[in-house]
């Protein structure tokens, strides 16, 4: 049966994209239809890096054209490509970094650090070059999480070179300072240094940089949330009831400074028993669901309270790193995925294309 492309792009209305929620059309994710007879060969470009689903997208892609429009034996070929993209009240973008995210919760305790880390390295492992910013001054954790020790190198006495984990690029004031040092710091000497750490490290080529924001909503990070330009915001929650009421003003919190708000996690969703594997719901359930509904955002993913996601962040090994295709791996990298795709959606940056016009009196 011979077809043409609008019939083709027709049928493809009809595929929705997991990851985005929209269809193929709508996404803006088909780039060439070649229609040669029986035969139909077509270009998908996504915006954000999937390297765990390409192959089954296609697939599925391969099977929709064959049972809604009789075109079987299909080719589909499915890319990546990552641009920059929007930043609040239009901030300039950091040099080397082409988006931030922002991982953020209203309270401490809600392993905020253990998912920030984890999603780096699933947009790492989806094929993303991905950087990591600790921006939890007082209490810095990722240095230890990655299994990173020493100083950071400098080229020019003047700016930071990126530590290397797990092949993704970090920084932490954790790598300057003694480990038992407290910071007693108040709240403008932290904006300083965590301004000084994002745009004094020289980021190389960065597709996403992943800030693991400290804990609560007062002025300091109110301040942080103002001068990082930040493309969007993922807030980390237990379904617990104290806990989203506190996640709650970390929403409204970006919401008042223009940050797109990415979605929710809810971690501890449920408590995996090591012993017998018996499964409950430990801290509640529906929280982050239903805190959804109430602001209109995504329930990016549930994780579990599992001994071996502790165990394995406490030894510098996260389970991304340890084991990418585990179970729980692949929770982390479908957040990373979908938070990714929430991102390609937006407005794209094109600052740089503009070159900047001077007039001079002569």
């Amino acid at each position: 049966m011979s077809v043409s492309a609008p019939q083709i792009e027709s049928v493809l209305r009809k595929f929705i994209n997991p990851d985005t929620g929209l269809d193929l059309v709508s996404g803006k994710s088909i780039r060439n239809i070649n229609v040669d007879g029986d035969t139909v060969k077509l270009d998908i470009l996504l915006g954000y890096p999937a390297a765990g689903v390409g192959q089954s997208l296609s697939e599925a892609i391969k099977k929709h054209l064959c049972d809604e429009a009789g075109v079987c034996g299909s080719e589909v070929t499915v890319t990546s490509e990552i641009v920059p993209h929007q930043t609040q009240q239009g901030m300039k973008l950091v040099p080397g970094v082409k988006n931030i995210i922002a991982v953020a919760s209203g309270k401490g305790g809600v392993g905020k650090s253990t998912t920030a880390v984890n999603l780096a390295l699933a947009l790492h492992v989806e094929g993303a070059r991905v950087g990591l910013l600790d921006a939890d001054i007082y209490g810095p954790s990722q240095p230890t999480m990655l299994g990173l020790s020493g100083r950071p190198d400098t080229l020019d006495g003047k700016s930071l070179e990126p530590m290397q984990g797990h092949g993704i690029q970090a920084m932490s004031i954790g790598f300057l300072i003694d480990p038992e040092t407290p910071m007693v710091w108040r709240g403008p000497m932290v904006t300083q240094a965590l301004e000084q750490l994002l745009r004094d490290t020289r980021w190389k080529e960065l597709d996403y940089l992943v800030v693991d924001l400290p804990p609560g909503t007062g002025d300091i990070q109110l301040t942080l949330a103002q001068k990082v330009p930040v493309t969007g915001a993922i807030i980390v929650t237990t379904p617990q009831d104290i806990a989203l009421l506190d996640a709650r003003k970390g929403l409204k919190m970006f919401e008042k400074v223009n940050v797109p708000i990415l979605g929710i996690v809810e971690n501890m969703s449920l408590h995996v028993c090591s012993q017998c594997g018996h499964v409950e719901p430990i801290f509640g359930q529906g929280g982050a669901q239903r805190m959804c509904a109430d602001y209109g955002v995504s329930l990016l993913g549930a994780l579990p309270l599992d001994i071996r996601i502790r165990e394995q962040v406490d030894s510098g090994h996260p389970t991304v790193a340890v084991d990418p295709d585990s179970e729980t791996s692949l929770i982390y990298r479908e957040i990373a995925r979908k938070a990714a795709a929430k991102i390609s959606l937006q407005a794209k940056d094109r600052s740089g294309l503009f070159p900047n016009i001077v007039i001079q009196n002569i």
